[in-house]
This record gives structure tokens, sequence and C-alpha cells, in this order.
């Protein structure tokens, strides 16, 4: 199971430090294993929610997630998005921004922080509504119940996850922009961008979010109607194609999960550059701990980890609430990527160590109530 689920993470880890070496040498080497280590450490939370999404999919579109999937996660996120952000923010063209990338690598990630408000506006918001709209909603399984519970409650006032990701945008933005007047005011205008694209991310969660919503009840639809054209495709001895199985719905739920994906790799990429500035080792490491993740997230789907630890998913909802207000405070403050990292992994075992602890519990409940029944019969029979 382990080798047939993460087979192609080793082989391109083995081919991507390979490549490190004849690149840059052992120093080259090390480079990428550390940026392979960060990504993992700070993606694993992205894991855990992908596979409560993929887990809702098929077999077709899971293989889909895991080969396409990748290639747009390591060659779209890890390699052209950088270079997009420099295109943009320079205004050149993105040959030009490519050339910059490989020759002058220092420009190159100036330009890049230059661009980071803007960035950690558009990721910080699209992952906050993330986390707002999982709190506020009122489920059976509750981890946190002292906290979990007032704000189901809460959840019932329409819109309230909107007003108060805007309200956290406003506090944002204004904060970015007295810093920066009391700086002399070189940069009071970036506070309008982080504005824009705040508002830009939340946008797009509601779009993404709605069309996600929309089509995952089709394809719950959708899902009773393949069973029952699968019967009867038992009966006659004709099958369909896995792609018309699987359908229009999972289509869209697959660039759900990538636009998550994307919105989770913003904190990777821009922290790589804390690590090094040669775009090609940047991507070989973040594209090699793209590929972990995807593997541990359909691993978790085949297992039914989220169904045996069910606070799992709770633990990586808050570490994307804890990673949403670490981005927006990195528009004005730098953060070490290490207690970025740390805050997610911390969360996602505490909620898995009380997974542990709840299973354990009702097992020992179940084994009291198990040998009450048998005393029960025993005395019967007596």
């Amino acid at each position: 199971m382990i080798l047939k689920t993460f087979g192609w993470s080793f082989a391109v880890t083995a081919l991507g430090l390979v490549a490190a070496v004849l690149y840059g040498g052992w120093t080259g080497f090390g480079i990428v294993a550390i940026l392979t280590i960060l990504e993992i450490s700070l993606s694993f939370d992205n894991a855990v929610v992908n596979a409560g999404i993929l887990k809702k999919m098929s077999a077709f579109w899971q293989k889909i997630f895991l080969t396409v999937g990748v290639l747009i996660a390591v060659f779209g996120m890890r390699l052209v998005f950088p270079v997009v952000i420099v295109a943009i923010s320079a205004k050149i063209g993105p040959i030009d921004a490519v050339d910059l990338a490989l020759n002058n690598k220092d420009q190159y990630q100036q330009l890049v922080t230059d661009a980071h408000p803007a960035i950690a506006a558009f990721g910080g918001m699209f992952l906050l509504m993330i986390f707002l709209d999982f709190i506020f909603e009122d489920r059976d399984i509750k981890w946190l119940g002292w906290l979990e519970r007032p704000l189901a409650k809460l959840g019932k006032v329409d819109m309230l996850s909107v007003c108060i990701a805007l309200i956290v945008l406003m506090i944002s933005a204004m904060t970015f922009a007295t810093n920066a007047h009391q700086h002399g005011g070189a940069h009071v205008d970036k506070a309008q961008t982080v504005l824009i694209s705040g508002i830009a991310g939340l946008i797009t969660y509601m779009v993404v979010g709605g069309l996600s919503g929309y089509f995952e009840d089709r394809l719950e639809e959708e899902e009773e109607r393949e069973h029952e054209e699968e019967e009867e495709a038992e009966r006659t001895g004709k099958k369909k194609p896995a792609i018309v199985l699987a359908g229009q719905a999972a289509f869209f739920m697959f660039l759900y999960l990538e636009v998550l994906d994307a919105s989770f790799s913003f904190d990777g990429v821009i922290g790589a550059f804390a690590i090094t500035n040669d775009i090609v080792l940047m991507a070989l490491g973040l594209g090699i701990g793209a590929m972990y993740v995807r593997s541990l997230t359909v691993y978790l789907v085949r297992q039914g980890t989220l169904d045996d630890y069910v606070y799992l998913e709770h633990g990586a909802h808050y570490a994307i609430g804890a990673l949403s207000v670490i981005l927006l405070v990195t528009i004005q403050y730098q953060i070490h990527e290490v207690i970025t990292g740390l805050v997610g992994v911390v969360l996602i075992a505490w909620s898995f160590w009380s997974s542990v602890r709840r299973n354990t519990k009702l097992a020992a409940a179940e084994g009291k109530a198990t040998a009450s029944d048998d005393k029960t019969e025993v005395s019967s029979g007596v």
C-alpha cells in the first residue's frame, strides 16, 4: 500500500536530488532537501483538508489528482507562479521575467518580496474564509466543544463569516497603511493593494466555494444515477468508461481542489526565498514536497484515516485559520517559516492525539457494555 501510493513520490525524490547535485553540487542537494521538508511541514494540513474532499470522488479522479494535479501544482504554482508575480509587479514580459530569475537572482527575489503583501492578502483571506465557514457550521462531532458550540450558534447569522473576514481585512490594510506612513509614506499606496488583493481572495473563495457546493450536490445526485447505471450495465453486460462515470461534477471538484492547493502553496513559495533565490532549486525542492503532499492525501483517503480519527479535519482547519492569520501578519512583519510549519504540525498532532483518546474511550465503553451483556446472559441461563 505504501509503495503503491508513494511510489511516484519516491521516484521523483530520487530524480530531483540527482538533478540538484548535477545543477548545484552537494550544496544544491542540501537546499533541495531542506525545501522538501519545508513544503511537507507547511502543507500537511493541506493534505488533510484535500482528503476530506477527495474521498467523495471516484478512483479515476483520484488518479487525475495525483498525476495531472501534480503537474499543475509543481510547474504551475512552484515554478510559473513566482515568475508571473515578477512579470506583473515589474511590468515586464514573461520571457524577461524568466531571464531575470536565472541571471539576476537578487533582483528577482526583491521583486517577489515587493509583491508579497498582495499575495499574503489574497491567500490569507481565501484561507480565512475556509476556516470561518468551518467553525461556524454546526457539526455532529465537535473537537473543542466549549468553543465550537457557541460558534455554531453564531453561525446561524447570515453572512457572518464574510463580515468578519472583511473586518479583518480592513484592520490589516489600515495597520499596513499606518506603519508605512510612519516610515515616510513611501509604501502607503500598498495599503490599497492589500485591500484590493484581499477582496479578490474573498471573491475567489465565494465563487469557487459556491461552485463547489453546487457541484457537490450534483455529485451526490450523479452518484445515485451512476449506481443505477452500473447495475443496469451489469445486467446487460456493457460497461461505461470511468471518465463518464466520474461525471462533470467530479471535474469541478477537481478544479476546486487545485484552487485550494494554490492558496496553500503561497506560504511555501514565499518562505522558500528565505532559503534560496535560485528558481531551479526552488522548483525542485517544492516540487518534491508537493508530490508527497499529493500522495499523503490519497493515502489518507484509501486508509479511511479521516473516518478513524475524526478530529483530524478539525485540527487541519484550525491550522488553516492560524496560517491565514500568519499570512496577514506577514504583510508588515516577518515570521520565521519554522514557526509557520510548527503551528500546523502541533494543531494536527493535538487533534490526532484527541482522536486516539476518543477511540480508546469508545472501545473501553463498548468492552464494558459487552461484558455486561455477557453477565446478563449467564444470569439468565442460571
